[in-house]
């Protein structure tokens, strides 16, 4: 959905309002349309309940009048607000009138009648009224200017060309000549023209790819940074290709078109500039880049091509290989004879992984490929709450003497790691070796702490990723719930994720047992940081990101099956946007998510035991947050 917000001013989309105030108060059954006014505190419930009790249709015509009369004249502030808050998908789903005006405001078809001209007497009268309303709103604007911090859009030639004639009152106050506002085409019946050339979208366009709408920012395309906009959510070209599922074209200016047509046109035929997008992780922490004396490979590298990186690995010269203390004698001898150790059904099978599960006593980890480097080097095995070189892993689970056993002390499938080494899944760095892992600065020392990708999504991208400084989390800034603010990551003081935040305050929070009536009864806003903490522990544990996007994206059948499709994604917007009022309608949808997909993979075993275990996850989670009694 492209909200109006992106092409209009507050003055335009007022006026807009004034002129279809009659069409939206004949609307059928406007109860939900008020209910959503309400809950977004945009007019009082006495308002509400008055209408709400009426009977006659005419009665209740004239009473939704009067609340948008109301709203013009006491809420004008708040248009933006209003606008955003009817646009809502499910809202105009409801009213066909909403969709039209929509779609008025998203296709540039709106204009506004010429206003008629009053006598020179009229507005003689009304000039000290003009000037006193003209300093109000002059002084109201700096106090605006001194604090909101979405950047001011252009306006088209033609509202600067008004402005310059007129003050600020003349948007209230009509002139004697007033220009009609030119919002529409300005081409004649019958002729053609490109979008991109009209002046309403000569600092914005809309555009598409795949099933995604967005909207995207010309001179943001001219600099290389985060120029288009879904949702709130600004995305450079590449990762908008990917948030559209069109990541397999590589190439987003043939991927991303308006009105059909490819950016790559657009840009050779002048009507856009496009500064040159890397491809590579932009993050706000730094890649443990390696340089040639290492043997192992960058991930950028392995997401190019991953079998042409195991080539590369098995090429390294052995001029990079020195001796050293025994310990090390040992490992440069693993390295130098790969090809002459056999190799076990466990190598040749995850030859091609990145992560291993491994355990060391009762100690568990993950092992990260990338991050190994030797047994001091590299913090490459991740715990719960930390990430450990493989001789303090081993300490950790409680070996301290075992400094030089790491290698069989550590288990992958119950076989010792040293497997792994000699089967050159694991490659030694060599002593030589000067990437981030074996003579990291302080920046790499800081960055070994955290999580290369996002707890949520599992992605790194090209978006900045927000470290926890109390747990090894990672985190997008708009993954994370509630949304990490942009102001936080120029912060110095330590920041602390919403899993942190809950588990210290967890034991205070619900000491007595309850029953599972009276939470979900409850308001959400009492209980919001546990709601927060249970979707982002489901979204964590939903390791391939099946339950993530919108089903209907990917499945051509699925909304003849299922006709209230859910998603985790989806849940996370209306979360943060505070539209549940109950903790009962957040854990709903969760459970619609489970119900659906047991509905459409009755015949398909692997998904549906998939949905069950992630189902169990969250019903036990959510007992154990609340402290509910199971009887």
């Amino acid at each position: 959905m492209t909200e109006p917000t992106f092409w209009m001013e507050k003055e335009e989309l007022l006026r807009f309002f004034r002129r279809h105030k009659t069409e939206l108060s004949c609307m059928e059954n406007p109860h939900i349309f008020l209910s959503q006014l309400r809950d977004h505190d945009l007019i009082p419930d006495d308002r509400y309940q008055k209408v709400s009790r009426m009977k006659s249709k005419n009665n209740i015509k004239r009473g939704l009048y009067d609340i948008l009369d109301w709203l013009e004249k006491k809420q004008s502030k708040r248009i933006i607000d209003f606008w955003d808050c009817v646009f809502n998908e499910t809202i105009m789903n409801q009213y066909p009138t909403l969709r039209l005006l929509h779609n008025k405001l998203k296709d540039g078809s709106f204009h506004f009648y010429q206003q008629q001209p009053e006598s020179e007497e009229t507005e003689e009268s009304d000039e000290g009224k003009r000037k006193k309303l003209s300093a109000d709103e002059d002084g109201q604007k700096k106090q605006e200017n001194s604090v909101k911090k979405r950047k001011l859009r252009s306006r088209s030639a033609c509202e600067e060309e008004e402005e310059e004639q007129a003050g600020p009152s003349s948007r209230l106050t009509p002139r004697k000549k007033s220009k009609k506002l030119c919002f529409s085409s300005p081409l004649k019946k019958g002729q053609k023209s490109d979008i991109w050339t009209w002046n309403i979208y000569k600092t914005q366009l809309p555009v598409t790819c795949g099933q995604k709408e967005g909207t995207l920012d010309r001179q943001r395309l001219a600099k290389g940074e985060k120029c288009i906009v879904f949702k709130k959510r600004w995305f450079t070209p590449g990762e908008f290709e990917r948030f559209a599922g069109k990541e397999s074209s590589k190439n987003w200016k043939l991927s991303i078109r308006c009105q059909g047509t490819p950016l790559e046109k657009l840009i050779k035929e002048g009507h856009l500039k496009a500064a040159n997008y890397k491809r590579g992780c932009k993050k706000a922490k730094r890649s443990l880049v390696l340089d040639d004396h290492s043997i192992t490979v960058s991930d950028e590298e392995e997401d190019e091509d991953e079998d042409s990186d195991h080539d590369k690995e098995d090429q390294v010269s052995s001029s990079s290989k020195e001796s050293s203390t025994d310990d090390t004698d040992d490992e440069r001898q693993t390295e130098e004879r790969p090809q002459q150790q056999p190799q076990t059904s466990t190598t040749r099978h995850d030859r091609g992984r990145k992560v291993f599960s491994v355990t060391c006593g009762a100690l568990a980890a993950t092992l990260h490929r990338n991050r190994f480097a030797s047994g001091t080097r590299g913090k490459s095995l991740r715990t719960e709450t930390i990430w450990l070189t493989p001789e303090e892993f081993v300490k950790e689970a409680s070996c301290p003497d075992a400094d030089a056993t790491w290698r069989k002390d550590i288990l992958y499938e119950g076989e010792p790691l040293s497997v792994l080494i000699e089967g050159g899944i694991l490659r030694i760095h060599s002593l030589l070796c000067k990437c981030g892992l074996c003579k990291p600065d302080s920046r790499d020392l800081d960055d070994q702490k955290n999580d290369d990708e996002c707890c949520v999504c599992k992605g790194a991208g090209e978006e900045e990723l927000v470290e926890c400084d109390h747990c090894p989390r990672s985190f997008h800034q708009r993954c994370h719930l509630p949304h990490v603010e942009d102001d936080i990551l120029g912060d110095d003081r330590p920041w602390m994720c919403t899993f942190c935040s809950f588990r210290t305050s967890q034991l205070s929070l619900h000491p007595d047992q309850q029953k599972k009536e009276e939470v979900v009864s409850r308001q959400i806003s009492q209980l919001m940081l546990q709601c927060q903490y249970l979707l982002l522990y489901l979204c964590s544990a939903d390791e391939e990101q099946i339950f993530a996007t919108n089903p209907c994206l990917n499945l051509q059948d699925y909304s003849t099956v299922i006709k209230t499709p859910m998603w985790l994604g989806e849940v996370a917007d209306k979360l943060q946007e505070q539209l549940y009022q109950t903790v009962g309608e957040f854990v709903s949808d969760i459970q619609l998510i489970f119900t659906n997909c047991a509905a459409y993979n009755r015949d398909n075993a692997e998904f549906l035991a998939k949905g069950n275990g992630l189902k169990e996850l969250f019903d036990g989670e959510f007992k154990s947050v609340f402290n509910i009694s199971d009887n």
